[in-house]
């Protein structure tokens, strides 16, 4: 009996159903039109963004909060070249994606051809693999792999370019999830000796720390964290990635360290003699100045990517495997110490470095933590965040009190201006029946503003807060700590109505310039169908503090401002 036959571009629709995925964010043109053609009777759903770096950065911020790869569609030359920066951003954060691209006819490759650029070669430094597909016959396989790839050991984006012709060249299709690579084979199950050694190190420790990263929610290991420091009695400090994998409201919580982190994570990692480091990397803006780093304290570091251990700092315990293996290891068969001096030393701390506030405006201006703390207050409860990043992005990180993993959406090691409006529509629909909250800043949002358009149509309801200071508010910051005040282009003159703007788009805009405003406000958009823009008129040259100078000691704090 003949083998049915089937084109290439029916081939990855089917891939994708059978790989569970449910949503894919693109934008069509004219190397991908045989794929949208068969996606016109796909069950699938498209979410049509307006600029393709947004369609990774939704993509991006719906895996963050499913733990699924997120998949998106782009046609050949500018519409793959857009998705550069986005899949740089999943590549630093470690978040799954599987991106297929168009691609100029196999035969007019390397010609030069209308709307032909090398994605492959482009992107090989930012994805985890990359394929350009040569006939239809390898899609089954490609594809099997490239889910396996993005989900597996350490995350991150796979980018698969099909050539136009390969799209609708027939092939026998049979498929499967399961996949083996040779040569790949992540380790989950951490070394039984090295898990013993970090036992011994935790019930001998007199002042142990944990410091964990975005690696405890990739990995689900939350659960396991929460038992471990609360049987242990070990504080917890958690990286800007790591933040909600430990709620944000108890005791043992210390905060965020490092550059804007709370003066109490840096001590207490500056003062411990054990720091038991969860899915980190050990980030420039954590630890500092690299030579005094953590100088009294000897470091167990977990991680599934052994290329991060000793990369930065010297590891005394090394464990390479899925952290929330090893630390289910670990509690097995973990006997604590006594940490009750080292929990009075840190309560002190905490007493007496409370986070800066000065949370009083002028009147016609509204202090920015003070509308991240109404936000948290009101808006806190089932809810995911998702930010931009500069000034807002740390507030945010500081005063919006996060409890659950995968409710917290930021670009972290890149630091991607653009990033947070559309990760919030990824964010609400894989969320649909959870409040999102975005906030941005007023040049940040500028940069993916178009996006207003997919979340009206796709009847989003989300709250856009923008903490609008009227100047690139980090480089501003800078620019008066570092060099003498010589503010050379942060401000941001000619900014739109964004109310107004909103209102073009078929959303919701609202303005606040004090704090009755402002609660009033977010109280409002609360309850609003759609999407609703709050432009919240803040202190224009507000600093953040706590900080900490690039290449300084963590203990070497900037405290500013007032503690109120």
């Amino acid at each position: 009996m003949k083998k049915k036959m089937t084109k290439g571009s029916a081939m990855i629709l089917s891939a994708l159903q059978k790989e569970g995925v449910d949503t894919i964010f693109g934008y069509p043109g004219g190397a991908v039109l045989p794929l949208y053609d068969s996606l016109y009777d796909s069950p699938l759903r498209h979410v049509l963004v307006r600029h393709e770096q947004a369609a990774v950065h939704a993509a991006d911020g719906y895996a963050r909060v499913t733990g699924k790869p997120g998949v998106v569609f782009a046609t050949s030359g500018p519409g793959a070249t857009n998705l550069v920066t986005g899949i740089a951003n999943a590549y630093m954060d470690s978040v799954p994606l599987v991106l297929i691209t168009g691609q100029v006819p196999s035969s007019f490759i390397g010609t030069d051809a209308f709307q032909e650029a090398d994605i492959t070669g482009i992107t090989l430094p930012v994805t985890k693999h990359n394929y350009l597909v040569k006939n239809a016959k390898q899609l089954p396989s490609i594809l099997s792999e490239a889910f396996y790839l993005a989900s597996t050991g350490r995350r991150g984006p796979v980018l698969i370019d099909v050539p136009k012709d390969v799209f609708d060249q027939e092939a026998h299709f049979e498929y499967s999830v399961e996949c083996e690579i040779p040569g790949y084979n992540p380790t989950y199950n951490g070394h039984a000796g090295q898990i013993s050694r970090a036992i011994k190190a935790i019930r001998d420790a007199n002042k142990p720390v944990i410091f964990g990263g975005g690696g405890l929610i990739r990995s689900g290991a939350s659960d396991a964290l929460k038992e471990l420091a609360e049987k242990a009695r070990i504080p917890v400090i958690l990286s800007l990635m790591g933040l909600g994998a430990y709620p944000g409201d108890r005791d043992l919580f210390l905060g965020m360290p490092g550059m804007h982190g709370s003066i109490t994570a840096n001590y207490a990692l500056s003062e411990a003699d054990l720091i038991v480091a969860t899915g980190v990397r050990f980030d420039d803006r954590v630890t500092g100045k690299l030579d005094s780093f953590a100088n009294n304290a000897r470091i167990v570091h977990i991680d599934i990517d052994p290329a991060e251990i000793g990369k930065n700092v010297k590891i005394d315990v090394p464990i390479v495997g899925d952290v929330k293996t090893v630390l289910e290891a670990i509690l097995k068969k973990l006997h604590p110490g006594d940490t009750t001096g080292w929990l009075e030393q840190i309560e002190n701390w905490q007493q007496q470095n409370p986070m800066p506030g000065a949370f009083k405006g002028t009147g016609s201006t509204v202090k920015p933590q003070y509308v991240i703390r109404e936000l948290s207050r009101l808006c806190g409860d089932n809810s995911v965040v998702a930010t931009d990043v500069g000034q807002h992005q740390m507030w945010t990180a500081q005063h919006f009190i996060i409890r659950e993993p995968q409710t917290f959406i930021t670009s972290g090691g890149l630091g991607t201006m653009g990033y947070g409006f559309p990760a919030s529509i990824g964010a609400k629909i894989a969320a649909p029946g959870k409040r999102v909250v975005c906030i941005t800043g007023d040049g940040s949002f500028q940069m993916n503003i178009q996006e207003l358009a997919t979340a009206v149509n796709n009847r989003l309801d989300i709250t856009i807060a923008i903490i609008n200071n009227s100047y690139l508010g980090m480089v501003r910051q800078w620019q008066d700590i570092f060099y003498d005040k010589r503010y050379a282009h942060p401000l941001l003159e000619g900014n739109p109505d964004f109310v107004r703007l909103a209102e073009a788009f078929g959303a919701k805009g609202m303005r606040a310039r004090n704090e009755q405003e402002a609660t009033e406000a977010i109280e409002q958009a609360i309850g609003e169908k759609g999407p609703v823009v709050i432009d919240f008129v803040v202190e224009p040259e507000e600093n953040v503090y706590p900080m900490v100078a690039p290449n300084r000691p963590i203990n070497d704090i900037i405290i500013g401002g007032d503690r109120s």
